[in-house]
């Protein structure tokens, strides 16, 4: 199963403490690295999740394939084992990959 960067899918994450997200939720497909690793994006339906930096309110399309507004946390990207990403739901827009690419740059101060 061969992931693209902007691919949306269904993810398994496992139990977190704090406030990192978990469970069963879309996710954007960053990278998919070598060892059966995949970095990741997650998404919320918490709206509150707007309050912190880093994050991107991105409403359901066609293309997209959410059912739902979804706040993608993009602070909270992380890697996860491959065998946890399941379903492709859809593909994000590209205007909003753009902005995703943007924050990641400013977070690493890349």
């Amino acid at each position: 199963m061969k992931m693209e960067k902007g691919e949306i899918r269904l993810v398994e994450i496992p139990t977190a403490g704090g406030h990192e997200q978990s469970g069963a939720r879309p996710a954007i497909v960053l990278s998919e690295l070598e060892a059966g690793i995949v970095i990741i994006i997650p998404f919320t339906s918490n709206a509150q999740a707007l309050r912190f930096p880093h994050t991107i309110d991105v409403n359901p399309s066609v293309e997209n394939g959410l059912k739902s507004r979804s706040i993608a946390l993009v602070f909270q990207m992380r890697a996860i084992d491959k065998r946890r990403i399941k379903n492709r739901v859809g593909t994000i827009e590209s205007k909003t990959m753009e902005k995703i690419d943007e924050m990641i740059k400013e977070m690493l101060y890349l």
